[in-house]
Parts: structure tokens; C-alpha cells; sequence
């Protein structure tokens, strides 16, 4: 795949100026139509400490200033946003989340591409990844699972920690006084696949099980077939705490599993 963003300007950890004023008018116009569609879903299916979070991040209509959002994020939970130019390397991914910083691409989606984009954009990863981060809970573990990620990058089972960032946090449900809702940010940022998740019968919604998410595959051209499903973030962190190693030596050995 041939990554879209401009990477001539990157650091070396992949971080670049957001440069908000580059911005045209047509940016922030898109930008507040996808915000408005996911708006109208999101009481229905976001879970609520998502709901909570993205209440005190009101954009005004245009794409939002990083800087201006980290200085909210460092004071309740001690993260903040770096812009970066698109996807970026695994190493430079994880070194971002074990020092509290979440990776937010600077670029927005063509009009066309209003229903489904490949990479992620701004929208997908402001709008879906950072009001969560707003949770303490949920804050920690994404600390834990970047200093996770360099560990196993050592480990040679990047692979099978990417399972589990697919099946959680990008694309995870959390039962609620309400009934099961979404908090994975790939959910939380479609139009389709947010009631789809939630609501249709064909999806097999299944309790979280940490080896069984490290061993599932999963595909990124359609809407998922398996999606796992947590109590509460608080479960999410215990049941992600221990030590990985004994786990993917463990699971080396066994096949991976169909989606």
C-alpha cells in the first residue's frame, strides 16, 4: 500500500507540525459533515464514557487544533496528541504510546472517500481514538499496551499484539447498563459498521478472551464477522496485565484462527 501523507517534512520519531492554517475552508466543511453523521449515531451505539469525553471536545465546526486538545489531555490524564503524516512504523507507533503520546494523522479524506477511506485520516483518528483517552482507565492500558509493543517487537509477536489492538482498540464492544455498545475507534468513526456492530444479527459477538484475540485474524476490507466483548475497561487492563511472554511462546505453537 502506498501510504498518502507527506513524510519529507517527519522527524525522527514521525512527527510533524500540524500546520492548522494549511486548512481550507472545503477541509473543515468535510470534516464537520463526517462529525455530524457519526453525531447522529453515537448516542445509539457509543459507549458512555465516549459520550462523555467527546461532549468537552466541541471542534466549532472545523478540524480540530492539537496543541489546544493536548493541553486538556495533559491535564486529566497526562497524554497528548503528535501530529504525524499517515502511518508510521511500528517502533515509532509504540515509543509514541509508552511516552503518552497518541499519533494523529494530519491529513483529511476526499469527498469521495466520505463513506470508507483505506488509511486513517484525521477524522478516523481524532474522532474515534481520542476522546477515549480522556478515560483514565482506558488511558493506562493504551500506555501499557505501547510499552507491550516494544517488548514485543523484541519478541518477534508484533503480529499477534496487532490481533489484539484490532479486536480492542480499534474495533471493541463493552457491555453497559444499556446493552452491548461500541468503544473501538474504527466502529465509532463509520457510518455503516457503527449499528452493525451492535445491532445485526450476523456478527458473533463473543467474551473478551485475550489468547483467543492474540490468535484471531481479521480483515480490513469489510466489515468484521467476530467482534470480542469486555465488561469494562477495568477488565481490559487486568485481563492485559500480565506478562506476554509465556503466552506467545504458547501460542507460537497453535494456528491461527479464521475471523
Amino acid at each position: 500500500m502506498t501510504l498518502r501523507g507527506d513524510y519529507s517534512r517527519a522527524a525522527a520519531d514521525f512527527s510533524v507540525e500540524q500546520d492548522w492554517s494549511a486548512y481550507r475552508g472545503a477541509d473543515h466543511a468535510l470534516f464537520q459533515r463526517l462529525v455530524e453523521r457519526q453525531s447522529k449515531l453515537v448516542p445509539r451505539y457509543a459507549c458512555p464514557e465516549w459520550i462523555e469525553a467527546i461532549a468537552g471536545l466541541d471542534t466549532d465546526g472545523r478540524i480540530p487544533r492539537f496543541d489546544e486538545v493536548s493541553k486538556k489531555l495533559r491535564a486529566r490524564t497526562g497524554w497528548e496528541i503528535v501530529a504525524v503524516p499517515g502511518l508510521i512504523p511500528d517502533e515509532a507507533f509504540f515509543t509514541h504510546l509508552a511516552a503518552r503520546r497518541f499519533p494523529v494523522t494530519v491529513w483529511l479524506r476526499k469527498p469521495e472517500e466520505f463513506d470508507y477511506i483505506v488509511e486513517p485520516d484525521v477524522f478516523h483518528d481524532f474522532f474515534g481514538h481520542v476522546p477515549l483517552l480522556f478515560d483514565p482507565v482506558y488511558a493506562d492500558h493504551l500506555h501499557e499496551y505501547g510499552k507491550g509493543g516494544l517488548k514485543a517487537m523484541r519478541l518477534d509477536a508484533v503480529k499477534m499484539l496487532a490481533r489484539l489492538y484490532w479486536y480492542t482498540i480499534e474495533f471493541g464492544l463493552i457491555k453497559t447498563e444499556s446493552g452491548i455498545r461500541a468503544y473501538g475507534a474504527g466502529l465509532l468513526s463509520s457510518g455503516g459498521e457503527l449499528p452493525y456492530c451492535v445491532v445485526d444479527p450476523n456478527p458473533r459477538r463473543t467474551d473478551f478472551e485475550l489468547e483467543k484475540a492474540l490468535r484471531t485474524d481479521y480483515q480490513i476490507d469489510r466489515y468484521q464477522t467476530t467482534y470480542f466483548v469486555i465488561d469494562s475497561f477495568d477488565q481490559l487492563m487486568r485481563d492485559t496485565a500480565p506478562d506476554f511472554t509465556p503466552i506467545y511462546e504458547k501460542l507460537r505453537a497453535l494456528p491461527a484462527l479464521s475471523p
